[in-house]
């Protein structure tokens, strides 16, 4: 499809929002006609941006259950000696959009900087509620840990991180030992977890999208990542962009506190300027001087695999 850069390209609460501004910022800077045909914006600019060197598609489709939407693939860092550490990434939308597809440029960015990354598709709303995209978060874990050194990544450094609904996913698949022990996974099998704009502490449920995918939860507050901070706990990295007007700072200020109550440790980052869309699309090449994004999650997993 032609692509409109006046136009507002927005997903529900909590999800991927490519707004005006940040469209045209991306659409100014690579400087290319997009007109494909069936794109996303994400698609449009995984199309047109210079991909990351040294990076190779090491497994495209791999099943890690039954359901059509329980699929990943690896990328890899091209030439790697050994194993590499791995990092998982979920990606956002509201948990009610989204496809791995769209999030290349991600895997490509983390691969570049040495970790063979997976990104998983996941069970979507209205298909399925909380938890069940928990559970295939966990799942996609169980997996990786079981396969992943067939693609040159260490099980025994595994990390995991997300954008907005992902970095959800992220935080409460490593909070909550429930699900990876559904799902088979080690109980130290996460090593990490940096999550950038993510929703960690949004009761009451105010909104369409919040109300749909949680209210049938039998407990709220075990919804919610604040809750389930406990000790013991693998580091985590948080960051947010100050600008964020979709899922506020606070949020990622309150599970911050949280968790350094708790003894874990808690890296904060808050970056000037930068606004909910802006944090993910840093990590692609030609936005990468807006906020140094991918140095610092691969310094936060690097220290945390030392």
């Amino acid at each position: 499809m032609p692509v409109d850069p006046s136009g507002d390209f927005s997903s529900p609460e909590y999800g991927l929002s490519l707004t005006r501004r940040s469209f045209l910022a991306a659409h100014a800077i690579l400087a290319a006609p997009a007109l494909l045909a069936g794109c996303t914006p994400l698609g449009v600019l995984n199309s047109v941006v210079p991909a990351d060197a040294g990076v190779r598609s090491a497994a495209s489709g791999v099943a890690y259950g039954r359901s059509p939407r329980q699929s990943l693939d690896v990328y890899a860092p091209a030439g790697a000696g050994g194993r590499s550490p791995v990092v998982v990434f979920f990606y956002g939308g509201s948990w009610s959009s989204g496809r791995r597809q769209d999030y290349s440029f991600v895997a490509s960015a983390l691969s570049s900087a040495g970790f063979v990354t997976v990104l998983p598709d996941y069970q979507l709303f209205p298909s399925v509620r909380f938890p069940t995209f928990l559970d295939d978060c966990a799942l996609a874990c169980t997996w990786v840990e079981k396969n992943i050194a067939e693609f040159g990544g260490d099980p025994s450094r595994v990390f995991i991180a997300g954008h907005s609904a992902g970095a959800y996913n992220a935080a409460m698949v490593t909070l909550d030992r429930r699900y990876l022990d559904a799902a088979g996974g080690s109980p130290n099998l996460i090593k990490g977890m940096a999550g950038l704009a993510g929703p960690y502490d949004f009761l009451p449920l105010d909104t369409r999208t919040t109300i749909d995918v949680f209210g049938e939860a039998p407990r709220l507050d075990q919804t919610q990542p604040v809750n389930l901070v406990r000790r013991g706990l693998p580091p985590f990295f948080l960051a947010t962009g100050a600008d964020d007007t979709l899922v506020l700072p606070r949020n990622t200020r309150a599970l911050a506190q949280r968790l350094r109550a708790a003894s874990v440790p808690a890296t904060e980052k808050v970056y000037p300027g930068v606004g909910h869309p802006g944090i993910l699309l840093a990590l692609s090449v030609p936005l990468r001087s807006r906020a140094p994004v991918l140095a610092d999650i691969a310094g936060f997993f690097n220290g945390a695999a030392a």
